[in-house]
């Protein structure tokens, strides 16, 4: 098969995907109806104009309410300015920005390279990635958290690490499970960032109890605790450590020994793999690597949760893996899990009906770290001095990862959204440099609620 060469052949190609992907979500996945939109505009409508508890509301009809920190319904509060058609439109926009800036923060210099034809291909694969299109169908709040949390990453690989820690800081505080980023923080020595996150999540978290006091002591010493109020951890969506425990229990609950026991396995291996990965500076494995270990130690993880995973496939792209990753995009479009949403007992059950737990795992095994240290997504550079004698010791020395792609590679890179690099590690020195749930839907036919009525979970 021919590759596209011309402009013409090109927009061919991406409206043929286009009309693609429109097809796929409007046939094969559920469309998630925006229901964790609706528990936070219900929330934050309920709180403010009639009185009501933030953690006593509802989904009328459902037993699903608000499961996040007081500060995530703090930062929520603009929606009471709004209905709920223009709430919906905003969370669309506010999603397609974050996930655009995720993008951009790990692959933007190469789309740049190839304009409009590389953002369009991967506009269209991400489309199909079903944490992505799960979390702008539910309008979940995954993609911007993630935004938040990759902006530290780019400011320690782009020497402004005296900004870092605000982003992850505010994620903490509107979700509990990006606090291990702090942990990586304090792994990798940079104490200051580590202290500005710790800061930030503390200075937000004292707001939303100056706001909402009584909402805040309740979060605090009851709501946490509640397991309840999150959902059944064996539920087929919850693709975390404990969610294949409490399945292979089932009826029954897991042992919490056993689960505590893998929970602390599993951190030993990221700790040994982090400290590897901040050693040579590649922060964006580092990064990759804790947002893996926290799908996995988090006691709910529900499927939309998995866009942590896409720092990993860049990284994987970026170390020249383009077929390991297609072959783990293409699992993490096809829904598969939802085949054991009656049963996943088995052997089957076990494998596939955990199937994306297994990915998390395995990238977390074995996602490469640069030994270089070359960790930024810039292009190849390609000039007259790629030809030219060695440069002089004197002289600041580009490492050339890879030559110029072909044709076969334009697109490669084009469709996957990452590409070679050039530049080592970032300098040295801080100058110079989660529990809650949601309802899921399955693949099959639409019904009135988006989980299945013997499923407990909320937002």
């Amino acid at each position: 098969m021919r590759l596209p060469r011309t402009d013409r052949e090109r927009l061919l190609l991406v409206l043929a995907l286009a009309v693609t992907v429109t097809v796929f979500t409007a046939t094969v996945p559920l469309l998630r109806g925006w229901f964790d939109l609706r528990v936070y505009y219900g929330t934050v409508d309920t709180w403010v104009h009639h009185g009501g508890r933030i953690y006593d509301y509802r989904v009328p009809g459902t037993a699903y309410g608000f499961t996040y920190p007081p500060f995530a319904a703090v930062s929520m509060l603009p929606m009471a300015l709004l209905g709920l058609r223009a709430a919906i439109t905003a969370a669309l926009l506010l999603n397609l920005a974050a996930l655009g800036a995720v993008v951009w923060m790990l692959a933007g210099p190469v789309l740049r390279r190839y304009g409009w034809y590389g953002w369009a291909l991967t506009g269209c694969a991400l489309a199909l990635f079903e944490p992505v299109r799960d979390t702008v169908s539910f309008g979940q709040v995954n993609l911007v958290l993630l935004a938040l949390v990759l902006t530290d990453a780019w400011l320690l690989t782009t020497g402004r690490a005296r900004w870092a820690g605000i982003g992850i800081g505010l994620a903490a505080a509107i979700k509990l499970t990006p606090a291990l980023f702090i942990g990586l923080l304090l792994l990798a020595g940079r104490r200051r960032a580590a202290g500005v996150a710790t800061a930030v999540a503390g200075a937000a978290t004292a707001l939303a109890a100056w706001v909402a006091p009584d909402a805040s002591r309740f979060y605090w010493s009851e709501a946490l605790w509640d397991t309840g109020r999150i959902g059944k951890a064996a539920y087929v969506s919850n693709q975390s450590l404990q969610g294949v425990l409490a399945r292979l229990a089932a009826p029954g609950e897991p042992s919490r020994a056993v689960w505590l026991v893998v929970v602390l396995v599993v951190l030993g291996v990221w700790v040994w793999r982090a400290r590897r990965a901040v050693a040579v500076g590649d922060w964006w494995a580092a990064f990759a690597l804790t947002g893996l270990t926290a799908c996995l130690v988090s006691p709910i993880t529900w499927v939309h949760h998995l866009v942590w995973l896409l720092p990993s496939f860049a990284v994987l792209l970026r170390g020249g893996h383009a077929r390991l990753a297609g072959v783990l995009y293409a699992v993490l479009c096809t829904s598969v899990v939802w085949l054991w949403f009656d049963d996943a007992s088995g052997v089957d059950g076990f494998v596939g009906g955990s199937a994306y737990v297994w990915v998390t795992f395995g990238l977390l095994l074995w996602l490469p770290v640069d030994d270089a240290g070359q960790t930024r997504f810039t292009p190849p550079i390609r000039s007259a001095s790629d030809t030219a004698p060695a440069p002089s010791t004197a002289a600041p020395t580009i490492v050339q990862v890879s030559g110029h792609p072909g044709p076969l590679s334009d697109v490669t890179v084009a469709a996957t959204g990452t590409g070679t690099r050039t530049g080592a590690s970032g300098p040295a020195g801080d100058t110079g440099r989660a529990a809650t749930s949601e309802p899921t839907g399955s693949t099959r036919p639409a019904a009135s609620n988006p989980q299945s009525s013997s499923e407990r979970a909320s937002s």
